[in-house]
């Protein structure tokens, strides 16, 4: 575990469980924080005022909401309408449609942007590797290459000063992210998960059924 107290922490806050665990997590154990949330075109926009939600709920310091249009050019079902969002279930050996080219790349670039303007130590991600995605992005060897990057591409990082990257839930599947959310004091009623784009859940994307599935997993062998 890294060093947390009276640090600044920039969290990716995307409203949804894992950010909202990593935020409750950093808050726990002392750090200050600020969230740095996406307007990309997403047709679930309802994750952002879940992100609002959290981050009153944890008392950040503030919440920035950064709006640049990934959805000009698609190549994802969360970006383009025309595509289906999955239902079908998961397969280990495909990267499903959900994924939005480029998209952690172009926000963790911004976040380091943003840390080195405010010098910030630390920025958390949400990123995890095993339940779902499979995404090239939200991988262990991504991250790792990533930081020796950030180390190399500021002022901050040549002069021995390197903002961190921190993805603590990174080989954690998502009934151990519940029960640290839980033991964490983050409100999981208040995230949201959902790919479909409506006002409520719609319990059937695999989004859905896998947060249904841990949830009811967890509850069963953890909650009080």
């Amino acid at each position: 575990m890294i060093e947390l107290a009276n640090k600044l922490v920039i969290i990716l806050a995307s409203g949804g469980l894992d950010s909202s665990t990593v935020a409750g997590l950093a808050k726990e154990n002392g750090a200050r924080i600020i969230g740095l949330s996406f307007d990309y075109g997403q047709r679930h926009k309802k994750e952002l005022s879940a992100a609002q939600e959290i981050a009153n709920h944890l008392h950040f310091e503030e919440l920035k909401i950064i709006k640049l249009d990934l959805s000009q050019w698609g190549g994802s079902s969360l970006t383009d309408y025309t595509q289906n969002i999955p239902t079908h279930g998961v397969d280990k050996n495909i990267i499903p449609n959900t994924y939005v080219p480029g998209r952690n790349t172009i926000f963790i670039s911004i976040a380091l942007s943003y840390a080195e303007a405010i010098n910030a130590d630390i920025i958390g991600l949400g990123v995890n590797a095993l339940d779902y995605s499979g995404y090239p992005d939200c991988r262990p060897d991504y991250i790792y290459q990533f930081q020796k990057l950030a180390n190399l591409s500021n002022k901050r990082g040549r002069e021995n000063k390197p903002i961190q990257l921190w993805a603590p839930l990174l080989s954690l599947n998502k009934e151990e992210i519940m029960e640290m959310a839980y033991e964490n004091k983050v409100p999981i009623e208040m995230t949201w998960s959902c790919y479909a784009g409506g006002l409520e859940p719609c319990k059937i994307c695999d989004s859905c059924r896998i947060r249904e599935r841990a949830f009811t997993n967890w509850a069963k062998r953890y909650k009080k």
